[in-house]
């Protein structure tokens, strides 16, 4: 399934949540990880983001895509994974 994970976490926590998100999904931007993962992978990621943060303090918001075909993601302006997209351009599909 395809995995969107966006978060708001203490500065501490950020980073041990980006961590852990990094190994299983591709960083997109700063809150913003994105991939396929496997049912298992995606079971053991949210098991370790729970380990890790404050449910009154912090948030995370994980999207479960069962059927890319159906999603269109589009980029204006910059992000880690590329350089400068030009307004109007977009990247239709969300397979890599």
């Amino acid at each position: 399934m395809f995995v969107v994970v966006v978060y708001d976490a203490d500065k501490q926590r950020d980073r041990k949540i980006l961590k852990i998100c990094r190994r299983y999904l591709n960083h997109v931007q700063k809150s913003v990880l994105e991939g396929n993962l496997s049912d298992a992978k995606y079971c053991q990621m949210k098991k370790e983001i729970r380990g890790v943060i404050n449910v009154k303090e912090d948030s995370c918001l994980i999207y479960c895509i069962g059927n890319t075909k159906f999603c269109r993601k589009e980029k204006i302006g910059f992000s880690i994974e590329s350089e400068l997209v030009e307004p109007g351009a977009s990247e239709c599909a969300v397979n890599r």
